[in-house]
């Protein structure tokens, strides 16, 4: 986690994570919710920077292709 890319790529969705974490708190919307705990969490486990790129872009898209 050292690398200076995947430090700006774990902040960026972090940040982003943030704002699905609260739109989901405050709407009572439970998909949103989820992608914002991965989205803050999920870079912490993964080292590589392509993984994080893929499973950050596809996390951010899960709210807008999942309906309940």
């Amino acid at each position: 986690m050292g690398d200076p890319v995947s430090i700006m790529f774990a902040v960026l969705f972090g940040a982003i994570g943030t704002g699905y974490l609260v739109y989901g708190r405050k709407q009572r919307e439970g998909i949103p919710l989820l992608a914002g705990i991965i989205l803050c969490a999920f870079p912490y486990f993964v080292h590589s920077v392509i993984l994080v790129i893929l499973i950050g872009a596809a996390t951010m898209a899960l709210p807008f292709f999942v309906k309940y």
